[in-house]
């Protein structure tokens, strides 16, 4: 008899086999797995009931901190509600009201929220309006996508042709066509060890000249980057630069996307990171902090004259051939209210804000650590790079993600030799205190 059929007749919990998992080593998790079977608040716990200290907000998503009492109470009662109504042709009216409340929290004329499921839905979508707009207003040669190198933009096929980080791209084919990236904003010898947005910097903008004038202003739709690139290791915009790039894309009639999946909902101090540096972009793309990180849902929240230059034709006819099945799905905007209701009544946003210079000054604690190359930091997030073994980039970043797990009881992300920190809104400064410390003395052991 095979394994297999071993497997399938005698079910046993955690066979960690099939399973398999995405964006990780697999094969070194299940020799030494980090299972997790509960959490609450700003705790994970094992299945053995070792509680983790969650440095990460799960995946930059859980803002309000985990299973939320009133975020869990609006799940169950839509699910006993309506599980499921269609997202094409019928709608119902949380997904209206959750819109209006998205809206709301918005910067000026950004009002008309799109709905999907997760980060690399809202990219895809983002761009594809983009396409679109310029189509129906009769520029339809401007097909050109600007992202960023090592901007991370989800996982969709758009989406890592925007984005500039190697490993998502390079087994994948050509990907999208006329794609061009503008360069990183990062520099260590200008930068290393900044608190908040880098001095240094705001004249990369400029390079989007550069591409306008080798492709031609007439061919390019959009442009796209994340305010904070977030996945790549938390590289904050340097001052000035988001302006810049506003005002290039104005000059030449391209569409300006920030991609707000991490920056949204409370994790710069804001609502959104537009509203932090005062730069209206024509579309933003949202996700994670949507519901806490609770049930998945993204969207992409348009400018009116975006909307309305859809809005033409006869009625009864389809305005943007596109959405998802479970667009708005309906525990998705359950989960919304609830969670846009926590932020609100608890000043969440507000309360991050008030705690980014006690968080800057506990990272910056780290920087005579061994092996600790550049601290950043901006809002509730912090990125540490850390030297690589010789041979082997990447290893110590690794072990320092483990050895937190298992040795320390707290949660940190790797990303090559760097490791992000990003923990739920509602941290208190005494675990604030406890993620440094602990992260200290990781640090030393992998060193």
């Amino acid at each position: 008899m095979s394994n297999k059929q071993v497997r399938h007749g005698n079910p046993v919990p955690n066979d960690l086999e099939s399973f398999w998992i995405p964006f990780t080593p697999n094969r070194a998790f299940k020799r030494a797995p980090r299972l997790i079977a509960r959490a609450k608040d700003m705790h994970y716990y094992t299945s053995q009931g070792r509680a983790v200290l969650d440095g990460t907000a799960g995946l930059w998503c859980t803002n309000a901190g985990h299973n939320r009492d009133p975020i869990v109470a609006a799940i169950q009662a839509q699910a006993a509600e309506l599980d499921y109504s269609p997202a094409f042709q019928f709608a119902h009216p949380k997904s209206f009201e959750l819109a209006s409340r998205v809206a709301a929290l918005a910067p000026g004329d950004l009002n008309r929220v799109f709905f999907c499921n997760s980060g690399s839905e809202a990219v895809d979508t983002a761009l594809k309006i983009a396409l679109a707009y310029h189509h129906v207003r009769g520029e339809g040669s401007r097909t050109r996508l600007i992202g960023r190198e090592r901007g991370y933009h989800g996982v969709g096929f758009g989406g890592i042709s925007v984005g500039g980080i190697v490993a998502n791209r390079k087994f994948f084919g050509t990907l999208l066509a006329g794609v061009d990236h503008l360069p990183a904003t990062y520099n260590r010898e200008q930068q290393a060890f900044t608190k908040g947005e880098p001095e240094w910097g705001a004249h990369l903008a400029d390079e989007l000249e550069r591409i306008v004038a080798l492709h031609d202003a007439s061919t390019i739709a959009a442009v796209i980057v994340e305010p904070m690139a977030g996945s790549t290791g938390v590289l904050p915009p340097p001052k000035g630069y988001l302006a810049r790039l506003r005002a290039i894309c104005d000059k030449h009639g391209i569409l300006l996307i920030f991609d707000e999946v991490i920056t949204g909902f409370g994790r710069l101090g804001y609502a959104f990171a537009a509203e932090r540096y005062g730069v209206l972009p024509d579309l933003i793309t949202f996700a994670k902090g949507i519901t806490s990180g609770a049930v998945p849902m993204g969207g992409v929240i348009a400018r009116d004259g975006i909307y309305d230059a859809f809005m033409r034709g006869p009625e009864h006819v389809v305005e943007l051939f596109h959405g998802y099945t479970y667009s708005a799905h309906p525990l998705a905007c359950a989960a919304g209210i609830a969670t846009l209701d926590l932020y609100r009544d608890e000043k969440l946003f507000e309360r991050a804000k008030a705690l980014e210079p006690r968080w800057a000054d506990a990272a910056m604690t780290l920087k005579d650590l061994p092996d600790v190359l550049d601290i950043r930091t901006v809002g509730i997030t912090a990125g540490i790079d850390l030297a690589s073994r010789p041979g082997a980039p990447g290893l110590r970043a690794y072990e320092a993600m483990a050895r937190a797990f298992h040795d320390e009881g707290l949660m940190v992300r790797n990303t090559g030799d760097t490791l992000a920190l990003t923990p739920p809104l509602i941290v208190s400064e005494a675990q604030i205190g406890e993620i440094f410390e602990k992260l200290a003395q990781v640090i030393r052991a992998v060193g």
